[in-house]
């Protein structure tokens, strides 16, 4: 890896630091937040909209597409750049990390020039729709069933955690098509209208307070085949596309807490004396930085990869299963430090306002969100370092035949 910008990538470097100096709040500077709901969401929006007039969203997308043609180099200096500001980018990690790359790959030439731009200017917003209850961890136990009409094909089912969809316009859905056959080769992909008959979006309340994720439920929503993405029954293929462009977005703004972490020690006191004084402080420190020093590296060396025409590998799954970990390990040893203080969520009195109390809230979603520590580890154990795979009972076994609860 060369992490020296060449002439071009200081340019880009200078560019990018000069925009979000005058357009995005440091984070080192005192912000009241709190900011949820459609508010957050319209305020994030704009953000995103100033973000793509100055060219600076999807950067490495095509310029037919509302990208900025680079490559993915320049995504690793806008990274390192936004770390130090406050943005709300976060809306539309899921949408431009895993429901375009599926569009680039599987929808018409139309169908591209129509939508990805919007999608690159948060005009239009996405959502995954992929979980759901009776699958679990699970992808391809999915019951949502779509069936064929002409032209057309009926969706029915229930999908859960779906983040963003109460705000979403479309959808990226993996269905069952055919339940005669392999779990694995009985889906197929389409997009849907968030917003048409037959779909009906449900927010889940969390312990944090706020309302990220969703239930959504199909009731005969007709979707036209022309919003049908790769063949039928190759939806795993197209799921697999989505899944893979989602490590790769997850690991590149998977909070850990550690930058966090880190201001936190440089500037607090307690009972009269610097926490940074402190061996257990200190020895956490340590093994957090080098954890979190550890991920920007593999971070960096997946996108020189992918640079250099290589594509994001399942060593992406690295970056949620050690990020997420730390997140919550951070957040929950800061609060035993603030002791009674670490039930304060009130942001105006608590140090941070309240940052790691509301991460011990928040941070368990965070490790099942985009995977389970479980899956993530298969994923590592069995694509990365090439061990076996688990025994799986219901292999090659049509889909209707697996033995359910139910049963």
């Amino acid at each position: 890896m060369d992490f020296e910008d060449t002439p071009d990538q200081a340019e880009f470097r200078s560019k990018a630091r000069a925009w979000l100096d005058a357009n995005a709040q440091r984070r080192n500077d005192k912000l009241l937040r709190g900011m949820e709901g459609e508010a957050a969401f319209l305020e994030a929006k704009e953000w995103y909209a100033k973000k793509a007039q100055a060219g600076f969203a999807c950067l490495t997308w095509p310029t037919e597409y509302g990208g900025a043609g680079l490559t993915s180099l320049y995504e690793v200096i806008w990274a390192q750049e936004v770390e130090n500001y406050l943005t709300r980018d976060s809306h539309f990690v899921i949408g431009i990390g895993n429901c375009g790359p599926a569009i680039m790959h599987f929808a018409e030439e139309q169908q591209k020039r129509e939508l990805l731009p919007r999608m690159a200017s948060a005009e239009d917003v996405w959502c995954q729709l992929f979980s759901e209850p009776c699958a679990g961890s699970d992808v391809a136990g999915l019951r949502t069933r779509a069936e064929q009409h002409d032209d057309h094909w009926l969706l029915n089912g229930q999908k859960i955690w779906t983040s963003g969809a109460q705000h979403s316009d479309y959808g990226v859905v993996l269905t069952r098509t055919d339940p005669t056959i392999s779990k694995y080769r009985g889906l197929t992909l389409f997009m849907i209208d968030m917003r048409q008959d037959g779909v009906e979006v449900r927010p889940i309340k969390q312990m944090d307070g706020g309302q990220h994720f969703n239930e959504v439920f199909f009731n005969d929503a007709v979707v036209p085949d022309n919003y049908r993405l790769g063949e039928i029954g190759g939806g795993w293929t197209g799921a697999l596309t989505v899944l893979m462009s989602e490590r790769l977005a997850i690991s590149g703004v998977q909070p850990t807490g550690f930058p966090q972490f880190l201001d936190l020690v440089k500037s607090l006191e307690l009972n009269g004396e610097p926490i940074a004084n402190d061996p257990l402080v200190r020895e956490r420190l340590a093994t957090w930085y080098t954890q979190y020093a550890g991920l920007q590296a593999v971070y960096k060396r997946m996108i020189t990869a992918v640079a250099k025409g290589g594509i994001a590998g399942a060593e992406a799954s690295m970056g949620k299963l050690v990020g997420a970990v730390m997140n919550q390990e951070i957040a929950n040893f800061v609060c035993q430090l603030f002791g009674q203080a670490g039930i304060i969520q009130d942001e105006q009195l608590s140090p941070e306002q309240a940052h790691f109390q509301k991460t011990v809230l928040f941070s368990p979603g965070i490790r099942l969100a985009g995977g389970t520590d479980e899956v993530m580890r298969n994923i590592l154990a069995e694509q990365v370092l090439g061990l076996p795979q688990e025994p799986r009972a219901d292999k090659g076994m049509a889909f209707q035949d697996i033995p359910t609860g139910n049963s």
